[in-house]
């Protein structure tokens, strides 16, 4: 009798069981905690992608160069500002060596037409005319050539001194790219403890650059 009140049991239990759907439990996902860093033994674990930013970043200071800048710029003006990442240097090495290239075209050819004429009306034959007919003197048209010729040979500095400034650049931004220039620039005000200490009044002006 109780082997039998035993196995009814055992069915009724089975039965029961077999009835009960299983719930799927979701996991619970705090959104405070998921935006906030994690903590893991007193350290904050900051965000991965913002992390492997921060060491490209520093990765490529580390890897500059700046005998390859001045190298670039020597070789391609304005490549040394694109290598350093300074890129809105490059356009103005361009325009500054376009600007010169420009007068120099334009001063050699008002140099030669003016010299051209005054040749032709010092040479003494009467058959070369210049383009002006001799409504210009010879001593005018010597000085002006000479001012052309001045003008022309300042272009060809100008180029020179945009080329150098360019290697120069080039090679001073490269040297300070690991140099930290933080913004936090802060003033502060308040007693002096030296005058104070010896019954004066007086302030302290003090300048923190970090």
């Amino acid at each position: 009798m109780r082997s039998v009140a035993v196995l009814t049991f055992m069915l009724c239990f089975s039965a029961m069981h077999a009835q009960v759907d299983p719930v799927t439990r979701m996991p619970v996902v705090d959104s405070v905690a998921v935006a906030d860093p994690l903590v893991v033994n007193g350290e904050a674990l900051v965000d991965t992608g913002k992390t492997v930013e921060a060491a490209d970043t520093l990765n490529w200071r580390q890897r500059h160069s700046s005998k390859r800048a001045t190298l670039y710029s020597a070789i391609i003006p304005g490549a040394g500002q694109i290598y350093n990442r300074k890129y809105w240097k490059a356009p103005i090495v361009w325009g500054g060596l376009g600007v010169s290239y420009y007068f120099i075209q334009r001063n050699n050819k008002e140099y030669r037409r003016y010299k051209d004429a005054y040749i032709a009306v010092v040479d003494g034959d009467p058959t070369t005319t210049d383009e002006f007919n001799g409504r210009i003197s010879s001593a005018q048209l010597l000085d002006v050539t000479d001012t052309y010729r001045k003008w022309r040979d300042m272009s060809y500095i100008a180029v020179g001194l945009v080329y150098i400034l360019n290697i120069v650049d080039a090679s001073v931004d490269a040297n300070f790219v690991r140099f930290d220039v933080g913004r936090d620039l802060s003033l502060g005000v308040g007693p002096s403890l030296e005058l104070a200490a010896q019954g004066a009044p007086g302030i302290s002006l003090g300048l923190a650059l970090r």
